[in-house]
């Protein structure tokens, strides 16, 4: 299956997507915030970022544009991950995220969104 990175500060949501996502066969790098994310992409060569938008520190907007700033990172596709899903739609398809993610998660649903999202 795919390598997949989730970037999402609260534990237990972290801890949810993993078993979601392992669960389906996927290998599930987790980050607690974006400081190490553009050197775990490029380590990782993930099929998919899932990356939250409120972040300690850089936001989900910033770490987007690191990483599609660096021709190593710069095709990785990033979904962006929110509470604020409705809101944020028309800023997250303007700064180029490959899709979005609405918190909280449904885990009847989560693993068949993300399968839609891998392609």
């Amino acid at each position: 299956m795919a390598t997949i990175i989730v970037v999402e500060d609260e534990p237990a949501t972290l801890r949810l997507i993993a078993a979601l996502l392992g669960a389906k066969g996927h290998r599930v790098v987790t980050l607690p915030d974006g400081a190490a994310l553009a050197a775990t992409v490029r380590a990782e060569r993930p099929a998919l970022v899932l990356l939250d938008l409120e972040l300690p520190g850089k936001d989900g907007f910033a770490l987007l544009a690191e990483l599609r700033g660096a021709p190593p990172t710069a095709r990785t596709r990033v979904v962006a991950f929110t509470a604020s899903a409705s809101a944020a739609r028309e800023r997250v398809d303007a700064a180029g995220f490959d899709g979005l993610v609405a918190k909280p998660i449904s885990p009847a649903t989560f693993a068949g969104e993300i399968a839609q999202l891998l392609g």
